[in-house]
């Protein structure tokens, strides 16, 4: 149940890295109110984990934007909880003109193991502040990357807005805790995947590190990662997968609330 529990982490990072950084600002593709739910499979097990993505916007006082807020929630669930407790939350604002990210929290509780992190993004001085909340010793101010930044699993949904076809790559930078990693998207081909409202082409997205940059974080353990976007009017993650070499987990998405301006 370990392993399960680091290959879900690894969900979040992906999930995370979907909040990766664009190398060019553009608007966060939530809406206000949209949720996303995904149930993860693992192995034998159809439901060993769920993650859901919900997303609001919020007023800037004095202003006439709104940015928006973004939560990544993953757990465990059904028997693989009643033996390894995992629960992650990943709270991201950003900023409603540019699509910027402002402020990222991170907390978890793996088994008896817990981590909280707060990140602050200072575009004036390129700099990003980190603050582990349990273990101030890590707290570090780190100079920003050109590109905007993003967590993964932000960036993973972010891909709905990119009109990319077979064959076409494109440059992020996702973040995880204090550590950036230069990734490229590339689009490897379309496949028939079932949906919450039926079958829908997909086109399959691949992040892998950027040639000519070393590999981190789980990438280092020869992770694979796909996500799945529907080609249809939505343009949804319907499926995305991680494979470590003890195990692949693969996240189904099992509902979608629209912003409900456009239900």
């Amino acid at each position: 149940m370990k392993h399960f529990a680091l290959t879900l982490t690894g969900f979040f990072f992906a999930a995370m890295s979907m909040t990766a950084l664009a190398l060019r600002a553009e608007p966060i593709a939530l809406g206000d109110g949209e949720r996303l739910e995904f149930r993860v499979a693992w192995g034998i097990l159809p439901n060993a984990g769920e993650i859901i993505v919900t997303a609001s916007t919020e007023r800037v006082m004095g202003e006439a934007r709104a940015n928006t807020r973004v939560i990544t929630n993953i757990e465990t669930r059904g028997i693989v909880r009643k033996l390894y407790t995992l629960e992650v939350k990943g709270d991201s604002l950003f900023d409603g003109r540019d699509g910027r990210i402002l402020t990222m929290a991170m907390t978890s509780t793996a088994g008896n193991k817990r981590t909280s992190t707060k990140s602050s993004f200072d575009y004036t001085n390129r700099l990003m502040h980190f603050e582990d909340l349990l273990r101030p010793e890590n707290n570090a101010t780190l100079p920003l990357p050109k590109a905007e930044t993003m967590d993964l699993i932000t960036a993973l949904v972010q891909t709905r807005a990119w009109d990319m076809k077979p064959g076409d790559s494109r440059p992020i930078v996702a973040i995880f805790e204090d550590e950036f990693y230069d990734l490229t998207v590339t689009a490897l081909g379309y496949e028939k995947v079932k949906a919450p409202w039926g079958e829908v082409n997909a086109l399959i997205l691949a992040p892998v590190p950027t040639p000519g940059t070393p590999p981190k974080g789980m990438f280092k353990k020869d992770a694979v990662v796909r996500v799945w976007i529907s080609q249809d009017e939505k343009r949804l993650p319907v499926k995305f997968q991680l494979g470590l070499k003890y195990g692949t987990g693969t996240a189904y998405l099992t509902r979608h609330t629209p912003p409900p301006a456009v239900r």
